[in-house]
């Protein structure tokens, strides 16, 4: 009850999602979250403690924020499917335009992925960041395998190399993983704070990724960047559906403001199609998102875009 009142509030008051939970005074957000089951992560204390650390100089950081923007990686350039032509040619751009840090997919077949890795590195240099994909797509075993072939490409880390539930399994992944300065990126399949609990407490995720929609809510996503904060894990949110960079570029403005206070060592995926379907779309400006300044969650879609693709009265579906 205590957050559906605020929630409606938000509009009301004219606040973005991020400004209204920054505004939340320490000791009520806490007390409007869930930390059941968490207690042998984290302790009540901790958690004031880690929030009130940040409360007194957000003011500073929002400033921060309104000048130079958060840090940003593009998936846009490395999708399965693409010619080597075509990924060129969409990295080259993306250079251009001033971002740093890449992501591709891998698992077709090990020689596609080197040589797609291999074109992607030489192409960006030994200075940006690349970062790897599987999605879910490897046995824990021969992840290892190709990720070890892969490491010569210098991944910063491998994004679901296996079964999102599979704790275990990621944590032997990130062990065997570790010398070669690899890291582990899980989460946007992972359901509940529980989850994130057991895979943060046995080192199964070196970049934690939250998505907007998984888990239940905003009070759940706090909680895991608490956790995440803990045990010294860095948020990059996972961000490549539908109106997902709209929803998550919230979570990491409060985690930057609130939470960790930190994005020196952390980024929010961006992938770019399919904005223009909503009325606060992401911004974007020099490969840095644009602090949001609507109010809302900015999840709500055009009236055109509703219309056209309403299931199944829409004009879309009616020429089918």
């Amino acid at each position: 009850k205590q957050w559906y009142q605020r929630r409606v509030a938000i509009t009301a008051g004219g606040k973005p999602l991020w400004r209204f939970v920054v505004d939340i005074p320490v000791e009520e957000l806490v007390a409007m979250i869930d930390w059941s089951y968490l207690s042998d992560a984290v302790s009540e204390s901790e958690i004031l403690e880690m929030l009130k650390e940040n409360s007194n100089d957000k003011e500073e950081r929002i400033k921060k924020l309104e000048e130079e923007g958060y840090p940003a990686y593009i998936t846009s350039v490395g999708w399965l499917g693409y010619s080597d032509e075509k990924v060129q040619r969409l990295t080259e751009e993306k250079l251009k335009e001033g971002w740093t840090a890449f992501k591709m997919k891998v698992g077709v077949s090990e020689e596609d992925d080197m040589r797609r890795a291999g074109l992607i590195r030489s192409l960006i240099g030994p200075d940006n960041t690349l970062m790897m994909d599987a999605n879910q797509i490897w046995d824990v075993n021969y992840a290892v395998h190709r990720m070890k072939q892969l490491k010569v490409y210098k991944p910063l880390w491998i994004e679901e190399p296996t079964s999102p539930d599979d704790i275990d399994g990621h944590a032997q992944i990130s062990q065997a993983l570790r010398e070669y300065g690899i890291g582990v990126a899980t989460g946007e399949m992972c359901q509940n704070r529980v989850m994130f609990k057991q895979f943060l407490k046995l080192h199964a995720m070196q970049f934690c990724q939250i998505d907007s929609c998984r888990v239940g809510g905003v009070t759940e996503v706090i909680a895991i960047m608490v956790l995440a904060k803990k045990f010294g894990v860095p948020v990059c949110p996972h961000a490549g559906g539908v109106g997902l960079c709209e929803l998550v570029r919230h979570y990491s403005m409060i985690d930057y403001i609130l939470v960790s206070g930190r994005m020196d060592d952390r980024m929010c995926e961006y992938a770019e199609h399919l904005h223009e379907h909503f009325t606060d779309p992401a911004q974007i400006k020099n490969a840095r998102y644009v602090l949001p300044s609507k109010a809302g969650f900015s999840c709500e879609m055009t009236e055109d875009a509703v219309a056209t693709y309403r299931y199944p009265d829409g004009e879309y579906w009616n020429n089918q």
